[in-house]
């Protein structure tokens, strides 16, 4: 009984086993025919292009293929799948992030992260009990979810090159979601409500998978989801409110600029109105029974803010009757208003139940202008007078050249009158402030001297966007009268009938925008956006996003106090150096002398702690000069017996900061032992004072201590040292014969002679750098 129970569990078990082998088999074939039916996919064989081709190549061998395997052109039966992947290879190569993941992975990448997420589905399923997450039916994969996301997915390039550009003209709102995201499922409903509500209202919709657009989600500053924020004008607001359907509704409001409506009453409407001729806009009135406008028509101000000025008016209002009474406005039902150059009449005007979103976008389209708009830019005079695309579409401008006033004038009321009885859609009028554009108004005026003060009448057709016109202007200034209004007409007719009229050419230079903003409110709007955007991210911003602006604050202040602490110790130090010690020993034990302090200012640290300073003799002479190794120099210091004490010390505290160098050497020179060898250099020194001839009566008079001498024996050439002339030399003269007969002198102290050498630093600074005068001589003297 038990072998028996034995063989039947092994009999199972190899059961067990054959299904599972069978199993895996499956598998593998499923991986392998997918792969096969993957790699026999290649784009650049269905377009028939090479894989270095231009996107030219591509465009135009798609066109070239769709047209001929169209289905509806083409009746075979295979032309509807070779349509389709004649499609879907244009899509990948014309879209340079799929094509580059194409190249280089043998896949789009669309499908990418889902692939990965199948292959280790099927693991799971092999070593898991042979369950998977399908079993379970968890919508977490973005393929199991509603398809509203995929209608609104967002690339990086589709990003930059659309949305960021739409965003000034209306906002955008936006989700990051990824998969195996919980909190993206909860909020899903509520999502679904508010696009479909804001999306009819004119707000873009935006859906990034931060799971295959990592760039596009780190580049939107979201670390997290879901992530809702929205974009206006380029700039990116995060939302950090419960997500439910009126605190989105109020984030989308909150992104658009407060001063977009403006609230009027019957005590405002009139300077409301009276604004077109100094913003140069149509101005829009709204009659609403809510005290707020509708967001509906925010965004439509929003959209149309460079060429309407947008008013709302609450009805409920007391006071309100007297504006409702005048334009005949039905209190009942929202009524829109546009008023141009005349403010007791509506220029035009819709009334309804609904408001519809494309109902109001075709009543502004069609009023965007003033009757005869001024011509304030460049850019307004393209819109107005376009430039001729072919015969049919030609049009014609009809110029005004006046004076600036502040009211209407008789010339431009009648110009004014003269548009609102045109009838014709290819003439446009418009004015120009002559005073405003004087470069604009000369080229059109015959005679400038003539419509001095005056006004003048221009018929112009453009003929390209460099600027060159053909026109015809009216030989006499406009004055308004009916002749006047006449004469416009003939022209105008002939016109119709021959364009050729137009016999003058010119081309116009381009008109100065004289609504834009001056330099320095541009900088002050900036300023007040990036304190703004700062408050914004102090407040709700995390950590990591701060991170960046902390880390640039931080920097700039180290840098800052750095430099101060720097500063201070630099000029403590100079102050040191500046007041030297008065009393100072200077031992003379084996020619050595010790200075009291160092200087900070070497290039090299002095490595003992005082200066060897030797005497050039007859017997030193050789060897610390005239056989010097190439490359050393010696410093020698000339002075007298009476003064070697201080001008020793003096020295050693010169050039002690320099002992470092192993190439210096220092040696010091007896004026009373040697005075004709000194000279005998001198000589060769240019520039330097004149040598006394040795019968000169005053030849022993000349006071050289205090010369320095930097003496290069290997190219027998050296540089001089002159002192500067202390005060007290000057009065005393020429006493310090007596010192050379071994009296003191009759009026120099030590302070003096320290201070001929008190130069003499910046001279060794200049001696290493190797720009003192050099001063060659063709053989070293001897030294007796």
């Amino acid at each position: 009984m038990i072998g028996e129970v034995v063989q039947l569990w092994e009999g199972r078990e190899m059961e067990l086993k054959r299904l599972s082998i069978s199993w895996q088999f499956l598998i593998v074939l499923v991986l392998i025919l997918q792969s096969l039916s993957a790699l026999d996919f290649d784009p650049y064989r269905v377009l028939g292009v090479s894989r270095t081709a231009s996107q030219a190549d591509i465009k135009k061998a798609y066109k070239k293929l769709a047209r001929e395997w169209h289905p509806d052109k083409n009746k075979d039966p295979g032309a509807e799948d070779k349509f389709i992947q004649i499609s879907k290879a244009y899509e990948i190569l014309s879209n340079e992030e799929k094509r580059t993941n194409y190249d280089h992975y043998g896949d789009a990448g669309e499908n990418q992260g889902y692939q990965q997420q199948r292959e280790y589905r099927f693991r799971h399923f092999h070593e898991n009990f042979y369950f998977d997450e399908s079993f379970f039916h968890f919508p977490f994969n973005s393929e199991r979810r509603d398809s509203i996301d995929e209608k609104y997915l967002l690339h990086f390039s589709h990003y930059v090159n659309e949305v960021v550009p739409d965003s000034f003209k209306k906002p955008y709102l936006i989700k990051i979601t990824s998969d195996w995201c919980f909190s993206c499922i909860h909020i899903e409903p509520i999502w679904k409500e508010v696009v479909q509500e804001l999306e009819g209202l004119g707000v873009g919709i935006g859906v990034v998978h931060a799971g295959y657009e990592r760039r596009l989600a780190h580049h939107l500053g979201a670390h997290s989801t879901p992530s809702i924020l929205g974009i206006i004008n380029g700039k990116i607001s995060f939302f950090h409110n419960a997500v439910v359907h009126e605190n989105l509704r109020q984030f989308v409001e909150s992104l658009l600029p407060g001063n977009l409506v403006e609230k009027v009453t019957n005590k405002n409407y009139v300077r409301f109105l009276s604004g077109w001729q100094q913003e140069n806009k149509p101005h829009a009135l709204l009659f609403g029974q809510t005290p707020a406008a509708p967001l509906l028509y925010k965004l439509t101000a929003f959209a149309y803010k460079d060429y309407v000025s947008f008013g709302y008016v609450y009805v409920g209002l007391r006071g309100v009757e007297e504006m409702t009474r005048q334009y005949n406005v039905n209190i009942y039902a929202p009524t829109m208003l546009i008023f141009k150059e005349h403010i007791n009449k509506p220029a035009d005007a819709i009334q309804a139940r609904g408001l519809k979103k494309q109902v109001i976008e075709d009543f502004i389209t069609q009023n965007k202008y003033l009757l005869a708009s001024r011509l304030t830019s460049q850019k307004l005079f393209h819109e107005l007078c376009p430039v001729k695309r072919s015969h049919r579409q030609r049009k014609y401008c009809v110029v005004l050249l006046t004076a600036e006033a502040n009211k209407l004038s008789k010339p431009f009321d009648a110009f004014l009158s003269f548009a609102l009885a045109n009838t014709q859609d290819t003439v446009r009028f418009v004015h120009v402030y002559s005073s405003r554009q004087q470069e604009f108004a000369s080229t059109l005026l015959p005679d400038i001297e003539a419509f001095q003060g005056k006004s003048g009448v221009s018929i112009l057709e453009r003929r390209n966007t460099a600027g060159r016109v053909v026109f015809k202007t009216l030989e006499d200034p406009w004055t308004g009268s009916e002749s006047d209004k006449f004469v416009l007409l003939g022209y105008l007719d002939q016109l119709r009938k021959d364009p050729a009229f137009l016999s003058s050419e010119a081309v116009l230079p381009d008109l100065t925008d004289e609504l834009a903003p001056v330099f320095l409110l541009r900088w002050l709007y900036s300023v007040s956006d990036y304190l703004s955007d700062f408050w914004e991210s102090l407040l709700h911003s995390n950590w990591r996003e701060m991170m960046p602006l902390l880390s640039l604050i931080f920097s700039a202040l180290f840098i800052l106090f750095g430099t101060v602490i720097v500063q201070a110790f630099s000029d403590s130090n100079e102050e040191r150096e500046s007041h030297p010690p008065d009393k100072e020993e200077v031992p003379e034990k084996a020619g050595k002398t010790e200075p009291s302090f160092t200087k900070e200012s070497s290039s090299k640290i002095p490595k003992k702690g005082f200066v060897e300073v030797t005497e050039l003799t007859d017997v030193t002479y050789t060897s610390n000069l005239v056989r010097l190794r190439p490359g050393h120099m010696n410093v020698v210091l000339i002075l007298s017996n009476s003064t070697k004490t201080s001008l020793l010390q003096k020295f050693a505290l010169e050039v002690y900061t320099f002992t470092g160098s192993s190439s210096l050497h220092f040696s010091f020179l007896t004026l009373d032992k040697h005075r004709e060898w000194l000279e005998y250099l001198l000589e060769f020194a240019q520039d330097a004072a004149p040598i006394p001839n040795q019968y000169d009566k005053h030849f022993m008079e000349r006071d050289y201590t205090g010369y320095v001498l930097a003496l290069n024996g290997h190219k027998k050439y050296f540089c001089l040292f002159k002192p500067l002339k202390t005060v007290d030399e000057e009065t005393v003269g020429s006493c310090d014969l007596d010192s050379s007969r071994g009296k003191p002198p009759c009026g120099l102290g030590p302070k003096p002679l320290k201070g001929k050498l008190s130069k003499l630093s910046l001279w060794m600074e200049r001696l290493l750098e190797g720009s003192l005068q050099r001063f060659y001589i063709p053989s070293w003297p001897e030294l007796d």
